[in-house]
């Protein structure tokens, strides 16, 4: 089992999130961030005063899956989020120990 973690551009959560459910992954976690890479913020120019925005606002996914799906997630999230500029996020897999599912008590691939 692995823990995917993928942050991307807000405007493309829908995008994403379609392409997951055509591959049939059935959970995922959304949460707002905010956060920097490479590009380090941008400057902004409001009523006549510049600004520089520090941290820009991304969507983090955390998506667990098993074994047998991780390349095809991961696909299927960068397909879908890239748009060929910078700031298009990153994907992270991590392994999970253990999966229980709190209402049943199912435990492994059976809880995700």
């Amino acid at each position: 089992m692995k823990l995917i973690t993928a942050v991307i551009k807000p405007f493309k959560l829908d995008d994403v999130r379609e392409a997951l459910a055509d591959i049939g992954v059935q959970g995922i976690t959304v949460t707002e961030v905010k956060g920097f890479g490479r590009q380090k913020g941008h400057t902004e120019l409001y009523r006549g005063a510049e600004y520089v925005v520090d941290f820009l606002p991304k969507i983090k996914l955390e998506i667990a899956v098993g074994a047998d799906m991780v390349d095809s997630t991961v696909e299927a999230i960068a397909k879908s989020a890239a748009t060929g500029k910078i700031g298009d996020g990153k994907i992270f897999i991590s392994a999970l120990a253990e999966v229980i599912r709190i209402r049943t008590g199912e435990t492994g691939e059976e809880a995700i």
